[in-house]
């Protein structure tokens, strides 16, 4: 479907990474190709609005899964064992994630937070290189989170970073449900 597959990378602390990749996801769908998304720390029991609406089967060609492995922002990075076993599962899940990107299963895929994971050591650096370089050269990659490494900065052809000048989280607002999650 694509005649150049890119790599995109959405990161920076402003609000409105995942936002802007699934936006892509749905323009991509809306032209027939094959989508997917992949959540990583965003487990199947976290109630988030973009995974009820995808789930109900409403969007045809974006398929949405999540890293099979429980995840608390709050608490699981103070959790050695919980880490171990999320590095695990996420290095298992790059290892699938590059076959379907070599074998070109979809025109798309979103890696939703592993931008993050690489940058809190979560994710090997070497296995997200591999999924970049050995991808079906039609295949767009588009990955999120926090704290982009610059050897994932350099290998990206399109980068923006998120800049929050003003959140409502600074004067206490807490997390809305339909609007940050």
């Amino acid at each position: 479907m694509l005649e150049r597959g890119l790599v995109q990378v959405y990161t920076g602390q402003g609000k409105g990474k995942t936002t802007a990749a699934l936006g892509q996801a749905l323009r991509a769908a809306g032209h027939g190709a094959k989508v997917l998304i992949y959540q990583f720390l965003k487990p199947a029991e976290l109630a988030v609005g973009e995974r009820s609406f995808l789930t109900a089967g409403t969007i045809e060609g974006i398929t949405l899964r999540t890293l099979d492995e429980p995840w608390d922002m709050f608490e699981s990075m103070g959790d050695e064992e919980a880490i171990q076993r999320v590095r695990k599962a996420i290095s298992e899940a790059l290892k699938e994630l590059e076959t379907a990107a070599h074998e070109k299963y979809y025109d798309v895929i979103v890696l939703d937070e592993i931008v993050f994971c690489l940058a809190h050591n979560l994710a090997s650096m070497d296995d997200v290189r591999c999924l970049i370089e050995n991808r079906d050269p039609h295949v767009e990659l588009i990955l999120t989170g926090r704290g982009a490494p610059q050897e994932l900065i350099d290998m990206a052809d399109l980068v923006t970073e998120m800049r929050s000048i003003k959140h409502p989280f600074d004067n206490g607002t807490n997390a809305r449900k339909c609007i940050e999650y």
